[in-house]
């Protein structure tokens, strides 16, 4: 480990105080830490492309007040069966084809049966033949069926915390914090990478977006992807019409997120459609190397996938290039669209010269 590194090394001892002391620091500071955080551990003008696709949309008998699917809320939305494999691979080469490196899959199940796993599994190895990595979230998981998910090749599992210890139980009462971590415990023991952070902006206090990020940062191995949230309101679910969150105070969660998880990826989920190019920007700057790339997420609308593209090369960004592509061959490299910013500058300096 390089002396930076170190430097900014991952801990799993934060105290609240210090957590909310982080959150306090003048916004140029904290900025100024968290990008030295991040820089110590990855390219900082790179971001990850992730692609998410519900493969079964609607009726999850869960009460989260934040969630169109829930069974218990009028939203509108259409219930949807478990999508065909091939129309789930379609979807998987289109979102490489688009330049995406990960594909995330989710299903809206308190837990799943057996039976449907099985059909979840073969997708995974579907995906995974287009050569990309994989991610399901489909409600809580026993033991065996992490160890099962992992046989099948699955690369990372996504389970969100969502909120503070405290405030939960305001937003969510069919499922306890208990057994959210006892489902990422399954997870980190059948060796499967872990996907896991929260929602904010649902009329939660600072303290719980504090505590929240004390709660990741303190599980016994950091979650390899932490995706923050912004809450998008749906009419139909208990907090539409909650005060949304400051836009700098989303970009200092996100600050926060990588100066206690500095090896993690921090991804920019839900909600960004509603943030302008100067606030992704900042979260950027912040330290947010991963973004939900395309037109839509489970059930809500996300940025365009060209607009995505423009933005990153607007600041000299550019998409990361996927693990797997060294394995696959030169035949499905990324295209010359989705090249480092600096070769496509070195190649229009050629051009004009």
């Amino acid at each position: 480990m390089s002396e930076t590194a170190a430097a900014h090394a991952p801990r799993h001892d934060w105290s609240h105080e210090e957590v909310v002391a982080l959150f306090a620091l003048p916004f140029t500071d904290l900025i100024f830490r968290a990008q030295q955080a991040h820089r110590a551990h990855f390219d900082a003008n790179a971001v990850q492309l992730s692609t998410l696709m519900s493969i079964k949309t609607g009726a999850c008998p869960e009460d989260c007040a934040y969630c169109p699917q829930s069974v218990r809320f009028d939203t509108g939305l259409e219930r949807e069966a478990l999508l065909p494999l091939e129309q789930v691979r379609d979807a998987a080469r289109r979102a490489k084809g688009a330049g995406a490196t990960r594909f995330c899959m989710g299903a809206a199940w308190r837990s799943p049966k057996d039976r449907d796993l099985a059909k979840v599994i073969d997708m995974v190895q579907a995906v995974k033949d287009e050569g990309l990595e994989t991610c399901v979230t489909l409600g809580m998981l026993k033991a065996r069926q992490a160890e099962q998910l992992k046989e099948a090749g699955l690369d990372y599992y996504n389970h969100n915390l969502d909120t503070s210890p405290e405030y939960y139980e305001d937003i969510i009462s069919t499922r306890t914090y208990a057994d959210r971590l006892d489902t990422l415990e399954h997870v980190r023991e059948a060796g499967l990478k872990v996907c896991c952070g929260g929602i904010v902006g649902m009329g939660e206090a600072p303290a719980d977006r504090a505590e929240l990020l004390r709660q990741l940062a303190n599980l016994p191995e950091h979650p390899q992807s932490v995706p923050i949230n912004n809450l998008v309101q749906v009419e139909g679910t208990p907090l539409h019409g909650v005060d949304p969150i400051d836009e700098l105070d989303f970009v200092r969660t996100i600050a926060v997120a990588k100066i206690m998880m500095p090896a993690s990826y921090v991804r920019l989920s839900a909600g960004r459609e509603e943030m302008s190019e100067a606030t992704q920007t900042l979260c950027f700057l912040a330290g947010a190397n991963s973004i939900f790339y395309g037109d839509q997420l489970l059930t809500t609308s996300n940025p365009e996938h060209l607009k995505d593209l423009a933005l990153l090369d607007k600041l000299g960004m550019a998409p990361e290039a996927s693990p797997k592509y060294s394995d696959i061959g030169p035949t499905e490299a990324p295209s010359a669209d989705h090249a480092p910013q600096a070769e496509r500058a070195a190649a229009r300096a050629a051009e004009a010269g």
